[in-house]
């Protein structure tokens, strides 16, 4: 009963906090979800493992509540649900338990109906029971069809009584509706963390021989497999080191910028394959990791792997020089960060004999560093702060800057959109900074100023760009079309003047094309 009780604590106050809102609420409700832990699972208390993942959802639930985002709930959820059920098998492997947090997640879905089932069950063993429901409907049951005959024979008759009823408004049936499909899907997430299934937790372990069953070829195939993979790498990485290490001029018809975007994804996804087919084929132990051409080759092979990583890293890099700082490009020099991670790691544990237990929980280690960094971090933030930094030191020389990309980045370029009209020293580009930063001022102020969507991040946003202009609204020039994303007025649509002579009608114009916005940084002319 506790935890029922504890069930519907949640889902009422869920219902209260997230279900019309996302600001730091969520991180509210997730502290009321590890108290409700706490207060129904003590075996959690008598587990260190289970106790330091519920102080990461703890960690977790504090960014919620700073800014919350789905990536930190996703990752609150993994740390809460491995504290629900590590007391009851002991953490052996990330990859086991993957497969365990995917199976908690699908159980989770049926666990209230079997858990109704049992309840049922139970109660048909011990026999009828005068307190049951059914007990309790049949003695309810005459005074409620009752009352609701006799109320509604006198609002007929009565007008005060008729008038008194007609004043009560009935809920939204989508309300009801929506409320009620919320309330299942908060049940459906908590119930699985307070009675999580004992199938979860059962032996999945990944060993070492069902990987080299997986794929082990002999060690002649593996020699020339790593000769030719190495010969076909050693060309890519000597046209990198020739073309875009060195600087030196691309044949006629390839720039840079073809050069140095094309190939970035690509070449990561080929590091990636490289690090599948070593860890696939090199068990530790085995006849090939035991010869020492193979060691060899393999560590010619994975270093040609690392320079292929920090190539793809510098082709973004050398893309962003020239086109400016997105959250796509930021993610994937930091995915381009965790491969090498794993390519260093792979060719660790082939050197120093360490199990496929320590490479996936290292991975695992590192990956979960990179997530919980991007939880932290607005990437959003440090793209527009790179792209107002980079065009105030480079001016014309920088890369162009995207202002439509950046009044797409809502709040979290405000403070960078700010900063970058108060340098603006071209009065038309100014103007145009001006409308952009009040448009996204305002619209943050609107959502703080609902207690559901309040965040503390955007709070200080919001402090730091009010010392800066105030709170007035600014001054700006009539635009009866309208504005272009990227604060540009739009001229007034053309008007057809019809033709004095009919038989000979003047031929028609065709509409004027508006030239695409010029980018412009804050020394430019408009």
């Amino acid at each position: 009963m506790t935890k029922i009780g504890a069930a519907l604590a949640l889902i009422v106050l869920a219902e209260i906090l997230i279900a019309d809102g996302n600001g730091a609420v969520v991180g509210g409700f997730a502290f009321a979800w590890i108290t409700a832990l706490l207060l129904t699972r003590r075996a959690i208390w008598n587990d260190g493992s289970a106790r330091l993942a519920l102080v990461a959802g703890a960690g977790l639930a504090a960014v919620l509540v700073d800014d919350p985002s789905f990536l930190g709930w996703v990752l609150f959820w993994t740390a809460v649900s491995l504290a629900a059920l590590l007391p009851r098998h002991g953490f052996d492997d990330a990859l086991a338990w993957m497969r365990r947090l995917g199976w908690h997640a699908m159980s989770a879905a049926v666990a209230p109906l079997k858990d109704a089932a049992r309840l049922s069950m139970v109660r048909q063993r011990r026999g009828p029971s005068s307190g049951g429901i059914r007990a309790i409907g049949a003695v309810v049951a005459l005074p409620l069809v009752g009352g609701v005959v006799f109320l509604g024979l006198f609002a007929n008759a009565n007008p005060l009584i008729g008038r008194a009823f007609s004043r009560i408004v009935l809920p939204d049936p989508w309300a009801v509706t929506w409320r009620t499909m919320f309330g299942l899907c908060v049940l459906v997430t908590i119930w699985a963390s307070l009675r999580p299934s004992r199938r979860t937790t059962r032996a999945s372990r990944i060993d070492e021989r069902s990987i080299g069953m997986a794929f082990e070829p002999g060690v002649a195939t593996l020699i020339l497999s790593l000769v030719t993979f190495n010969a076909i790498f050693a060309v890519e990485n000597a046209l990198d080191i020739a073309f875009l290490w060195s600087g030196a001029g691309l044949p006629a018809g390839v720039t840079m910028a073809d050069y140095a975007h094309r190939g970035a994804y690509s070449l990561i996804v080929t590091a990636a394959l490289a690090g599948v087919f070593v860890l696939l084929a090199l068990r530790p132990g085995s006849a090939a990791a035991a010869s020492p051409l193979v060691r060899g080759l393999v560590t010619v092979w994975i270093v040609q792997n690392l320079l292929l990583v920090a190539s793809s890293a510098l082709r973004t890099l050398d893309y962003v020089d020239a086109y400016g700082m997105t959250v796509l490009r930021l993610s994937a020099l930091a995915w381009m960060g965790l491969v090498a991670t794993g390519l260093a790691l792979i060719g660790w544990r082939l050197l120093a004999d360490r199990s496929a237990s320590w490479l996936i929980n290292a991975n695992a280690l590192a990956a979960a560093t990179v997530l919980v960094t991007a939880s932290v971090i607005d990437l959003g933030a440090v793209a527009a702060a790179w792209n107002v930094r980079t065009a105030l030191a480079k001016g014309r020389a920088g890369p162009p800057l995207d202002l439509c990309y950046m009044a797409r980045l809502g709040s979290s370029s405000l403070v960078s959109l700010a900063t970058l009209e108060q340098h603006a020293r071209e009065p038309r580009l100014r103007e145009r900074l001006t409308y952009l930063r009040w448009e996204n001022q305002t619209e943050t102020a609107d959502a703080q100023a609902d207690w559901r969507l309040w965040t503390p991040r955007n709070a200080r946003r919001l402090a730091i760009v009010r010392g800066m202009f105030g709170t007035k609204a600014p001054r700006l020039r009539p635009a009866p079309d309208g504005r272009r994303c990227d604060g540009v007025i739009l001229p007034p649509p053309m008007v057809e003047v019809p033709s004095a002579a009919p038989s000979a009608p003047a031929p028609q114009m065709p509409a004027p094309v508006t030239p695409a916005p010029k980018p412009l940084t804050p020394g430019a002319q408009q």
